[in-house]
């Protein structure tokens, strides 16, 4: 069988059993260096599409349940092949594949803003209480910030806030643009934290309905204004942008467009900062499983596709900070909760949708552990002199925020 030779080929760490859709066992690997995991294949269609284009087919059997999990779970099976993989192809044809993925992707990226609010609807437009399900409390959807071992979800997308603040060096006088403002935990933070008046825009008729409620809600409305529109549509002058987890949306053929539009919207002295998910390999394509079912029009950079763009539009690259495997930990936490209330997602879908959920969000991980995955944040300004000669600003406001926010202690009486 063609398809097993091929996994003997890869697999040297861990052990995977296959069952093929004839009944044939194929074992490989070495159990003692790594997961055991045994998978189960119900149609013989597979034997060949996994071998030809795997990064697709392996998904959509999963979701569609012509795979099973004998032993381990989905998540042990990809990282049983990330362990084994890492960065590097499926063999020929994925090879093949990838090129023509390369080829192709000017026009799978293109991102005009009709497309974009289709693209945003499909993922971002699902129930709320979908969301609820997984997220933290304040609704964050983006790389936690995890300074210390056992932080919780929430403690972590706190101090990813906080961590974001400290880069935009915040005056109560400033405005604040948020691109991509989400159900708006980022936008009511800095309002909150810094007094500072905030405009936050996005795609999404949910997140805008649930941002505007929010900001009523804690009678901040007269400092935070959402708005449902596509950041080529604005206008006017902003102190401070910050972008987080949008910049993965815009699409590589739109990324001049996109940095013009910072520098037009940033006032002289001002500060942007975008966090982006990023890539630490040359420039590639989006996995075609997810780009399909989950984020489509979504690619994640390389820095040699920014900071060209950044150059050409004469803005400043200030800061740079890779968060590695920060986005690993997130997705890990957001895994187990969504697998903890796997039921009342069937619920508000079906079993299928589960299996694609769980399988996106394992597979993400496994990105972020084996495949190169990272975030970016880059902090941008029009003027060499705008912010202070070293990081300390950065480190102390942090500092200072966090010791504020962090519960007293009660002294005990002596006596």
């Amino acid at each position: 069988m063609i398809l097993a030779r091929f996994l003997e080929s890869l697999i040297r760490q861990g052990e995977l059993t296959l069952t093929d859709a004839n009944g044939v066992v194929h074992r490989m690997g070495d159990p003692t260096t790594g997961p055991i995991v045994h998978i189960r294949l119900h149609d013989r269609k597979l034997h060949i599409q996994f071998w030809i284009n795997p990064r697709l087919y392996v998904g959509e059997a999963y979701m569609n349940g012509t795979m099973t999990v004998e032993q381990g779970s989905i998540y042990d099976f990809l990282d049983l092949v990330g362990l084994n993989t890492g960065e590097m192809s499926f063999g020929r044809w994925d090879s093949v594949f990838l090129h023509l993925r390369k080829l192709w992707r000017g026009f799978a990226q293109a991102n005009p803003a009709s497309w974009a609010r289709k693209n945003v609807a499909h993922h971002y437009d699902l129930s709320d209480d979908l969301y609820a399900l997984f997220l933290d409390s304040d609704r964050q959807y983006s790389c936690a910030y995890f300074t210390e071992p056992g932080m919780t979800l929430e403690a972590a997308q706190e101090a990813k806030k906080r961590h974001i603040a400290a880069k935009l060096c915040l005056s109560s006088e400033h405005r604040v643009l948020d691109l991509g403002s989400g159900w708006g935990g980022m936008g009511l933070y800095l309002a909150r934290t810094t007094g500072a008046r905030v405009t936050g825009i996005t795609l999404s008729k949910e997140q805008h309905r649930v941002s505007q409620e929010r900001a009523k809600q804690e009678g901040l409305s007269d400092r935070v204004d959402f708005q449902l529109c596509d950041y080529r549509e604005l206008s006017g002058q902003f102190d401070r942008i910050v972008s987080v987890g949008m910049f993965e949306h815009v699409g590589t053929p739109h990324y001049r467009q996109y940095f013009r539009k910072v520098h037009e919207l940033l006032s002289p002295d001002g500060v942007a900062l975008v966090h982006t998910i990023a890539h630490r390999d040359l420039p590639s394509s989006t996995n075609p499983w997810l780009r399909k079912y989950i984020f489509p029009g979504g690619y994640c950079p390389s820095l040699s596709e920014i900071l060209p763009v950044t150059e050409a539009t004469g803005l400043w690259t200030t800061d740079i900070e890779i968060l590695r495997l920060h986005y690993a930990e997130t997705l890990r936490h957001w895994r187990q909760r969504f697998l903890a209330h796997w039921d009342q997602a069937a619920a508000l879908y079906d079993q299928r949708f589960c299996r694609m959920w769980e399988f996106y969000l394992a597979g993400c991980e496994m990105a972020f552990r084996h495949q190169g995955q990272m975030v970016a944040q880059i902090q941008l300004t029009k003027r060499m002199e705008t912010l202070p000669l070293t990081r300390d600003y950065m480190v102390e406001w942090e500092a200072e925020q966090a010791d504020q926010q962090r519960p007293k202690r009660r002294l005990k009486s002596v006596g």
